[in-house]
């Protein structure tokens, strides 16, 4: 998200360039410690890539399979309840700090002091916001007319007191693309979540069983994140010399804000306006549709912030990175989305079960609307890498702007009236992001349409094949149909990868193998 009035670097917290090799050196020699260097960096973020995204892929399996077990357990106004005290959580988590350790990332200044002072910054903050929700909790229950949501969000006060143990190993880590154990930590923590989710379930807690849950997962991270980094430093109050690490970190919780308002505001203008289990249909189908770019796209920025910021105090141009990366994601997301629209009614018939039958047009809607949303949020890492948070800024103001008021306009039309809304609003932000973004990093849009056309073209041969097979092969098995069409779906897509755009194959199967491939494409 993303724009910013062009100014010098410096002003945007970017840091200073590293000096390059001695040129008294032979230049053969000089050649080959740069290749070396190019292929431990390449190595060193494959291996990032792998554990954290890797540890999301397993984590969020033992979610799902948590999920669909409890969805079965409780109700659809369990989740509509929900949704309404996580309106809270959210819009008061901009202010976490989380954005201010992210600056350890990109910063090239970092030593106990300025450490320090970003721990006791997110102290502060957090032991704030958590006194702030206790005393707002009677204020949202009666905005949503629903006494219970107090008690709910009195509970998830305890969040806030978690994140500084969470956000500053996390990011000291991320510094140093040390990815392996934070996927640990998190794996541990999914299932920590996931058991306190079903057996609460199961013991008849209702929506208590979604707060315990969540609360518990922030416990085992906090716990386990300050274990593997063995950050144990004091914090310092005092924020003399840490100026810019504030100046880029306000930039990004800036940032944090409209993306709050964009992604919340569905709930909170639907919450007074909607019946509570309309609204956990629909607050269920965008769990569910978000569960790539919101659990997977994340991981895949948090790694590519990290190797971009490397490359670009390496002086590096960061475009042919962009493009590979924007590539790698999209050849996952797009697939995933396209089918799930396709096959959506069989996969919530066998996920969910028939009394979640309202869910199928919802899912189909979200589904096509995601793979532009995926494309919006993989531009942000290469701008801030760069010092320039401002372009990221820019975006998040019209994400801000353009959901809600397509959310205020379609209301009137239930839950498909907001699937209807992010047809328009994702595509257009997505126009915007890339609008602002691509001439700062040197890509043309012809350049970037030319790396997402093969999987254009993947795509649509994937949904005729798929829409085909549905129109003449009847299979009454939800579970079959299910099956086979997703594999058929499958079949098609790398079947018209490998006769039509086999040299992009055999590019990712070098990639994967660390055969010449450029030092970047393994963020994707």
């Amino acid at each position: 998200m993303d724009q910013e009035s062009p100014s010098p670097e410096s002003e945007s917290g970017a840091v200073t360039p590293a000096p390059r090799s001695d040129s008294s050196r032979p230049v053969t020699a000089g050649a080959d410690s740069h290749g070396e260097r190019d292929s431990a960096f390449a190595s060193r973020v494959r291996t990032a890539v792998a554990w954290r995204w890797g540890t999301q892929v397993a984590a969020q399996i033992i979610t799902w399979t948590s999920t669909f077990l409890v969805v079965r357990l409780l109700e659809p106004t369990d989740y509509g309840l929900f949704a309404m005290s996580q309106v809270v959580v959210t819009a008061l988590s901009f202010l976490n700090g989380q954005s201010f350790a992210t600056s350890i990332v990109q910063t090239d200044r970092v030593d106990e002091r300025r450490v320090g002072q970003v721990f006791g910054m997110l102290l502060m903050a957090n032991v704030l916001l958590a006194a702030i929700q206790l005393a707002f909790a009677p204020y949202a229950a009666a905005y949503f007319d629903e006494p219970i949501v107090a008690d709910m969000l009195r509970v998830q006060a305890a969040i806030f007191l978690t994140i500084p143990f969470i956000a500053l190993p996390s990011e000291w880590l991320a510094r140093k693309l040390e990815f392996r154990r934070q996927g640990q930590v998190n794996m541990g923590a999914a299932i920590v979540g996931a058991l306190t989710a079903l057996v609460l379930a199961w013991l008849g807690w209702g929506v208590w069983a979604l707060i315990y849950s969540g609360l518990s997962i922030f416990i085992a991270r906090a716990v386990g994140m300050m274990i593997a980094a063995k950050l144990w430093i004091r914090p310092v109050f005092n924020p003399s010399g840490a100026w810019d690490l504030f100046t880029y970190g306000g930039t990004l919780t800036l940032c944090q804000l409209f993306w709050i308002i964009q992604s919340q505001s569905d709930v909170v203008i639907a919450g007074r306006l909607m019946e509570t289990y309309d609204l956990g249909l629909y607050t269920q189908a965008l769990f569910l549709t978000l569960i790539v770019t919101g659990r997977f796209v994340p991981p895949i920025n948090e790694v590519a912030l990290a190797a971009y910021s490397e490359l670009h105090r390496a002086a590096k141009p960061l475009a042919p990175y962009f493009l590979k990366t924007a590539r790698m994601v999209m050849m996952v997301c797009a697939p995933i989305y396209v089918g799930l629209a396709l096959v959506s009614e069989d996969a919530i018939l066998v996920l969910m079960g028939e009394k979640w039958t309202g869910l199928i047009p919802i899912v189909a809607g979200l589904a096509l609307a995601m793979p532009a949303f995926a494309l919006h949020l993989i531009c942000s890492p290469v701008t801030n890498a760069m010092g320039r948070p401002r372009v990221y800024l820019f975006t998040s103001i019209a994400g801000a702007v353009i959901f809600p008021v397509m959310f205020a306009s379609s209301v009137g039309g239930g839950a498909m009236g907001l699937v209807h809304a992010w047809w328009i609003a994702a595509p257009l932000l997505c126009a915007v992001t890339l609008t602002v973004t691509l001439p700062r990093i040197g890509v043309s849009p012809l350049a970037l349409l030319d790396a997402l056309l093969p999987i254009v073209f993947a795509c649509a041969a994937m949904a005729a094949a798929v829409l085909s097979a549905q129109s003449l092969v009847a299979i009454d098995s939800p579970l079959f149909s299910l099956a086979f069409n997703a594999a058929l779906g499958a079949f098609i897509y790398g079947a018209t990868f490998w006769f039509f755009y086999r040299s992009i194959v055999r590019e990712t199967w070098a990639l994967l193998r660390n055969r010449d491939a450029a030092p970047v494409a393994a963020i994707a």
